[in-house]
């Protein structure tokens, strides 16, 4: 189900929108839709690392050799 919101854009970013809109062919709502899409992945995918992270260094696992040692 699509839900409809209202957003500000400060004119620069309004403009680069259309512009990007323009240049691919696809609507504002696409674009729009897509960087939020990409945006919300990236934040899940910090959040994970940082959680791993942390995880790993309770166990040791602080560098790429540790990794490697522990898997070979």
């Amino acid at each position: 189900m699509t839900r409809s919101i209202t957003i500000a854009l400060p004119g620069n970013l309004n403009i680069a929108l259309d512009d990007v809109s323009r240049l691919e062919g696809v609507s504002r709502d696409e674009v729009v839709g897509q960087a939020i899409k990409e945006h919300l992945f990236l934040r899940r995918f910090r959040q994970l690392r940082e959680r791993l992270t942390a995880r790993a260094a309770n166990q040791g696992v602080l560098t790429d050799q540790d990794v490697l040692d522990r898997v070979s």
